[in-house]
């Protein structure tokens, strides 16, 4: 924990579960608060630089307590408030959804050279996709929010996908709660098929992308 972090859980106004509890959600509502801002400011200023949007849009979410204490207990911990700091990285949820794959990889760079952000771990599902078929680019990050008790480094996700991979996690995600994580077995080979019919057809519409911004580069 941050010296902030230990400042507060010192402190003897918080020594009711209830306001520790309070505490930390205030910590991870001003964290979303302040990376949607950050994405925001980022994608007007790419598109003042560049004349090119990267962000079709941006989703920010964070985990329900029910969730959190699921999480907590499948990977083995204790359901504690400092167990949910600790080791739930993706309390604070991100969603960065763009056009082509390349606007991913592009995002990361740009989010990666935020000198307030500290980078602590990346999974690429794009390059080394799920066995399912799921592919999105995986970003954990820490940023500071400032409190009375001083600065706090406060974790969050971001994931970045195209708007086809997100489609298809939204499907994936609906077919799993469906069927409680064992869907039928033709169900699971035809999401796998579609993620492939997926890639075919990204590649496609790349390509055609940049054969319409040649034209547009003439004119």
């Amino acid at each position: 924990m941050g010296d902030g972090i230990e400042l507060m859980l010192q402190n003897e106004e918080f020594i009711e579960e209830a306001d520790k509890r309070k505490w930390y959600m205030f910590l991870y509502e001003s964290a979303k608060k302040k990376i949607t801002t950050k994405l925001e400011i980022l994608n007007d200023d790419f598109q003042r630089t560049h004349k090119y949007n990267p962000i079709e849009y941006i989703k920010a979410r964070i985990k329900s307590p029910e969730s959190i204490s699921r999480k907590l207990i499948r990977n083995g911990y204790e359901d504690t408030l400092e167990n949910m700091w600790n080791n739930i990285h993706d309390v604070v949820g991100v969603r960065l959804v763009c056009s082509f794959i390349p606007d991913i990889y592009t995002l990361q760079s740009m989010i990666g050279n935020q000198q307030d952000l500290k980078l602590i771990k990346v999974k690429d599902y794009i390059k080394e996709p799920k066995e399912s078929g799921y592919k999105s680019f995986h970003m954990i990050v820490s940023l500071p929010v400032f409190s009375s008790f001083g600065e706090i480094r406060v974790k969050v996700e971001i994931q970045i996908r195209t708007i086809a991979m997100d489609f298809w996690a939204s499907l994936e995600h609906k077919t799993a709660y469906k069927f409680e994580g064992k869907p039928p077995e033709y169900i699971t080979k035809e999401l796998r098929e579609t993620a492939e019919m997926i890639t075919e057809l990204e590649t496609k519409m790349l390509h055609l992308n940049e054969e319409i911004r040649k034209y547009e580069k003439l004119g």
